[in-house]
This record gives C-alpha cells, structure tokens and sequence, in this order.
C-alpha cells in the first residue's frame, strides 16, 4: 500500500549490476517489493525468419513468473506460455528494439531474460527497465572485445506505471493499487522524451483527456529520475 508516498513519488527503486555469473549482462531490479532478474545473452546469427542478406541484427525478449512470485502460487509455463505472458514480452522486445540501431550488430542475436522472483506490481516496466540496462552492459563488453564497431543504442529508455486509484493519478502502483485501479497504464519513453508505449485502459468509466495528459506527465518525471539513475549504477 502507499504509505508515506506521494502520489507522484515512485516506490523505492534499485539496481543491482552484475547479478549473476554467465549472462553477458545481469541486472536485479528493485521496485518496492518488485524483483526482476534481467540478463542479456549474446548469440551469432538470426532468427531464421530474418532474411539471409539482411544487415540487421536483432534483440528479442522473453519475461517469466516464479510460481511463488505473486501472492498466490501461478503454474510454471512448460510447454506453451500464456496470452499474457506472450504480451509483455512482445512490450519488452519491441520496447528495447525501439532504442537499438540494429543494424550495429549485424549477425547477432541479443536476447533479454525477465525472471519475475517477486511480484508486487508493475513487473513489465521493471522489467524493461533492467532489460535496458543489462543490455547496456552486453553492448559495453561486446564493444571492449572487438565483437561490434560502435554503439548500437540510439538512447536510454526507461518505462513505469500509473493509473487512477480512488480519483487521483498516481505514479508506480503496487499490486492493490493496481487491482483496484479505475484506470491502469503502462508508459514507456525515450530519455529524449519520446514515446514508445503508452498502454492506458479504462477499468470502468471512462476517464477524461485532462487526466490522461496528467497521466502521461507524472510518468514521465517518474522515468526522468530512472534513467538519470542510470549513469550511476
């Protein structure tokens, strides 16, 4: 619940680099009792559905549930993964592609894990988030071995949730918020302020366009001070 937060405050957030051993990048993602393992793996080659003679490569998202993340134990997806699954990690690719110039990694295959280890709401955003970050850390090292030119990202990205709780905007819902949320949104920008996402549905009644600009807004100071959390990570 929100104590002692103001409703354009964010919850408490926090990256931790390097959080695993293998990934070529890893981040754990912290926002308020959220956690999210983020890892980039790096493989030569494209997806076959790439044509042979393209010069792009590709980035490319997979998101996942512990069963004991969320209040109520959920079923491992072994064989074929939910709607919702399919969703958000369709939201965290094209959120990241959004932000690389593909063709700078001509012939690779950079892929993001998300692993939800604590679910409390706003996992997606978290999850592009840590996603870009431990990309950014992928990009880094490919770059100090030789393996690409130059820099693919064009510019960071960040992303977070808002809606309306009881009549009022607020930033960064937690799961009761979000359960009880008459409006519910998903908003993922550009550091220069550009948009990539806006995700806003109405729950119930129809909300006004006054509120979605106050919507938009407060996210966006909300991902202003997450991507300036960045450089010092």
């Amino acid at each position: 619940m929100r104590e002692n937060r103001k409703n354009n405050e964010t919850r408490e957030i926090k990256f931790t680099k390097d959080f695993t051993k293998h990934a070529l990048g890893s981040v754990l993602v912290e926002f308020g009792d959220t956690r999210v393992i983020t890892t980039a793996s790096v493989e030569e080659g494209k997806p076959k559905w790439m044509d042979r003679d393209e010069k792009r490569g590709w980035v490319t998202a997979e998101y996942s549930l512990l069963p004991s993340a969320p209040n109520t134990r959920c079923q491992r997806e072994r064989t074929k993964i939910s709607g919702r699954t399919q969703e958000i990690q369709r939201l965290i690719g094209r959120s990241l592609r959004a932000c690389v110039d593909l063709e700078k990694i001509p012939d690779l295959t950079i892929t993001i894990d998300a692993d939800v280890i604590q679910a409390d709401g706003g996992t997606r955003t978290a999850s592009i988030c840590g996603g870009f970050l431990a990309l950014k850390i992928a990009v880094e090292k490919l770059i100090a071995q030789g393996k690409l030119v130059e820099n693919p990202i064009i510019e960071p990205i960040g992303a977070i949730s808002a809606g309306i709780v009881d009549g009022d905007v607020r930033l960064d819902l937690d799961y009761i918020e979000d359960s009880h949320a008459q409006v519910d949104s998903n908003i993922v920008l550009t550091k220069s302020g550009k948009i990539i996402e806006f995700q806003t549905t109405a729950e119930g009644e129809p909300y006004e366009q006054e509120q979605m600009l106050q919507i938009f807004n407060t996210a966006k100071q909300g991902i202003d001070k997450i991507i300036d959390m960045y450089d010092k990570i």
